[in-house]
């Protein structure tokens, strides 16, 4: 387990528990997993200064990147199922992200909510070292 995912583990509770969870609570979770990873593998590229640091972990975070993410990434029958809950919340954009890239990528973060809740850290490393290891691609179609 990462340094970054044993920082942030919860108790596990079952797959059933979790799925009654509302998919923007399950995001609103999601988002922080998914950024603690974000700012983990950022710091363990080099030591750089924080505003460098933030700058990078913008391009990863946003709506944009988050909905390219999820549209290359494989997920489960389960993961789908909890994705297609979030992305279909009612949700309201900040002005700097599309309606449809922010439900997808409200869908994702979601997943990860959910992963952390059930305590699938094995999964969350997979998914985050996908869409890690995809970064440039997708930043690039993102701009």
């Amino acid at each position: 387990m990462s340094a970054a995912l044993h920082l942030i583990m919860s108790g596990k509770m079952t797959e059933a528990e979790a799925q009654q969870y509302s998919p923007l609570t399950l995001a609103f979770l999601g988002d922080s997993v998914y950024e603690v990873l974000v700012r983990s593998a950022l710091t363990e590229q080099a030591n750089m200064p924080v505003q460098k640091l933030h700058s990078e972990k913008i391009q990863f975070v946003c709506a944009g990147f988050q909905a390219r993410a999820a549209e290359r990434l494989e997920l489960t029958e389960a993961e789908q199922a909890i994705y297609r809950r979030g992305r279909n919340a009612s949700v309201h954009p900040p002005k700097s992200a599309g309606l449809a890239d922010y439900r997808k990528a409200t869908g994702l973060e979601a997943v990860f909510g959910y992963l952390h809740l059930i305590g699938n850290t094995q999964r969350i490393e997979e998914l985050f070292a996908a869409v890690w290891g995809m970064r440039d691609e997708l930043i690039s179609k993102t701009k």
